[in-house]
């Protein structure tokens, strides 16, 4: 599926190139083909590392051993590896390769961009809870429970704790790297159709572990789970356009649906189960997507001038506008 993938930029972002300007061997392949070697790097790098989780006891018990802590010992020790050996080292390896130490300098000043309308910190911080909460009380008939003041006293550590691992391992990479680039070649709509199910794709080995609750796992959640990531990566994009490709804001959203699914979901819905929860996300997930795609007309928050939101086929005629 990745192999498949024709690369939508080449050395520095230039539309078209050839074998000579890219090089020959290894470093010649990456700069012709970034994209399929990131994709391929960040699924070759994580299901390398999370393989003794998975085969461990706290998987499928094919070897004797078990990763301390409990559960979320063995998440900390068993999955995060692999997370941050998946797609932030694969886009640092391949930003490093195809543009140098520009690159790099440009990649680290998108992942640091915070400084958006603090309108936007609103928006992020508030809707998720408000949207998932909304979907739990129509799954459930009933208003949810007020939640116990150490949940209160943990909203705000958990989100900052999800942003250093979860975010951080992840929205470098599927964000930062891979959006801009499918957005160029094939538009909002049609690279994030791309990049949705390939995220989603990416986690499907920790379902053969306690992440994912095995062995108490159907075998609808993983298409379930897949599902949500594509719905929940039209949100993404637009989040990500509207606030002048900002990584952190990006980051901030996708964290803050783990942190309350992790850190409030039970207290305030405890007659609702683990399976519940991914219902909630996907349908709370799949209306806003439609709703986005309805009022922006496919176009998730990018500006009609701007080059990295250009029609299929097409390049833009002007310079790329400024952040704001």
């Amino acid at each position: 599926m990745v192999s498949s993938i024709q690369d939508p930029v080449s050395i520095e972002n230039r539309p078209a190139d050839t074998s000579r300007e890219a090089g020959t061997g290894l470093r010649g392949s990456i700069r012709r083909r970034p994209l399929t070697w990131f994709f391929s790097l960040a699924y070759l790098l994580s299901w390398t590392a999370w393989t003794p989780y998975v085969l461990s006891e706290n998987g499928l018990g094919v070897w004797h051993f078990a990763f301390p802590g409990g559960g979320p010992g063995s998440q900390l020790f068993g999955v995060l590896p692999g997370a941050y050996l998946g797609p932030i080292l694969s886009a640092l390896l391949v930003t490093g390769t195809t543009e140098g130490r520009r690159g790099l300098r440009a990649w680290r000043g998108r992942m640091t961009k915070f400084k958006v309308g603090w309108r936007w910190y609103a928006v992020v911080l508030f809707s998720v809870p408000a949207g998932l909460t909304l979907t739990a009380v129509a799954l459930s008939g009933r208003g949810p429970a007020m939640p116990p003041v150490v949940v209160l006293a943990a909203f705000l550590p958990g989100l900052l704790v999800q942003m250093i691992t979860t975010g951080l391992a992840e929205e470098p990479g599927w964000r930062e790297f891979a959006m801009p680039r499918l957005q160029r070649r094939y538009g909002p709509l049609r690279g994030t159709l791309v990049v949705g199910p390939l995220w989603g794709a990416w986690h499907l080995p920790l379902f053969l572990t306690q992440w994912g609750n095995w062995p108490h796992v159907s075998w609808t959640t993983p298409l379930e789970f897949v599902a949500t990531a594509i719905a929940f990566s039209f949100v993404m994009t637009w989040v990500f356009n509207r606030t002048g490709e900002s990584l952190p804001m990006a980051m901030l959203l996708h964290c803050g649906v783990n942190n309350y699914m992790s850190v409030a979901w039970s207290g305030m819905f405890p007659t609702l189960s683990r399976e519940d929860a991914a219902h909630a996300f996907l349908l709370s997930a799949t209306a806003a997507a439609l709703v986005l795609l309805i009022t922006t007309r496919g176009r998730l928050g990018c500006p009609p001038a701007h080059d990295a939101c250009a029609l299929p086929g097409r390049t833009a005629s002007v310079p790329r506008v400024p952040a704001p």
